[in-house]
């Protein structure tokens, strides 16, 4: 109770240690294990090791290979930005691996509860895998490792079941694994996974599933996946992706389950788009509202029988930025129930001060212990 004020973390992450896949990986998988090499970009191993940083040798990180192909595809420039970043937070990525390190951060930054989301286990499960099971088996391995680390308390800590969108079955599998552990939440990636959007109609029956047992769906993007992404056929650095990937997938996420009546077949159905800040959402129900659906309704009339806003103020929470312009009328337009807070924990895009920034907001008390803590309490059906 910093300050007074509950404090949810809607939006942290787990940073997977390498071990976990030679623990929790089935042993006919060992030829997937993920391990940590230098990939050969037509450099010198010395310069894909090292380059000089402002202030001397910058030790860039290996890349994460599944089977001789790299999990990420990121470029030089963008490594170097993601190793510079980490000069000054050396040890947050070490917390993010482990219970005690992340409830220990959470003592020190004031925080009550999190839901933990996943790192490069997000990014396994969208690698183009040769064999469709393999993207199941790391969302399996990963979700069972996650449980072991909520054990240690799982009143603070929060699971949220990693789904792995390749196989429409072995989603509710993974959902119902969730169910198992007592979680209230999901998590899927908002782009397009084997050729499917996320409302695609073979996937339905997992949002139906979802919407029937009560589980909340985080949509959370990250960029330089290998898989198709906003931005990535334009662009090759990590300024221009990771601008592009984070709010540009939710907008069409949301479309994408709008317009597939993904929605409007599950009224039930509860999403949260996170990471991507909330004022996007304001221009986006807008434009839905005014120009798309006020003129182009009859398109669409089999599967959104309402304003597109309707639909996300009866299902839908946005995480905010505290930084973020115009955050009280964001919170007007969209209504002061639907935002919740996010520390973006470890990772390095995202100061360590955030949760000071947030509590110092200029808002009204009330409002602000909605956004961030009880809204999410609320949403994600936490006692």
């Amino acid at each position: 109770m910093r300050n007074g004020f509950w404090i949810f973390d809607a939006d942290r992450h787990v940073h997977e240690p390498l071990d976990l896949w030679q623990e929790y990986l089935p042993s006919h998988m060992s030829d997937y294990i993920p391990m940590l090499a230098y990939l050969d970009r037509g450099e010198p191993l010395s310069e894909r090791m090292t380059v000089e940083g402002p202030s001397g040798p910058l030790h860039l990180p290996p890349d994460l290979m599944v089977s001789g192909e790299p999990v990420m595809d990121i470029s030089k420039s963008a490594k170097i930005e993601i190793a510079a970043a980490a000069v000054d937070r050396p040890e947050d990525l070490a917390l993010g691996a482990t219970a005690a390190g992340h409830l220990g951060a959470m003592d020190k930054d004031g925080i009550d509860a999190a839901l933990l989301l996943p790192s490069y286990a997000g990014y396994l499960v969208a690698m183009p895998h040769r064999e469709p099971h393999v993207a199941a088996a790391f969302a399996e391995a990963y979700n069972r490792w996650l449980a072991d680390l909520c054990a240690a308390d799982p009143q603070r800590l929060r699971g949220a079941a990693l789904i792995a969108r390749y196989d429409p079955e072995a989603m509710i599998d993974q959902a119902k694994f969730a169910l198992d552990q007592g979680w209230t939440s999901v998590v899927v990636r908002p782009n397009p996974i084997a050729g499917r959007l996320l409302g695609d109609e073979a996937d339905a029956p997992f949002w139906t599933f979802c919407a029937e047992n009560g589980l909340r769906v985080a949509v959370h993007e990250a960029a330089h996946a290998r898989t198709e992404t906003a931005g990535a056929d334009r662009f090759s650095s990590r300024f221009s992706q990771h601008a592009c990937s984070h709010p540009m997938e939710q907008m069409m996420a949301f479309l994408s389950l709008l317009e597939s009546g993904t929605f409007e077949r599950n009224p039930d159905l509860k999403v949260a788009f996170l990471e991507a800040g909330a004022g996007w959402m304001v221009h986006w129900l807008w434009r839905l509202d005014e120009l798309e659906y006020a003129h182009l309704a009859g398109e669409v009339a089999q599967t959104i029988r309402k304003k597109p806003s309707e639909y996300f103020k009866a299902q839908c929470i946005i995480g905010f930025e505290p930084d973020e312009p115009f955050l009280n009328e964001t919170i007007a337009y969209l209504g002061e129930e639907h935002l919740v807070f996010g520390s973006d924990f470890p990772h390095l895009d995202h100061g360590d001060d955030i949760v000071a920034e947030a509590l110092a907001l200029d808002l009204p008390e009330a409002r602000l212990r909605g956004a961030i803590g009880t809204n999410a309490r609320k949403f994600f059906g936490l006692s």
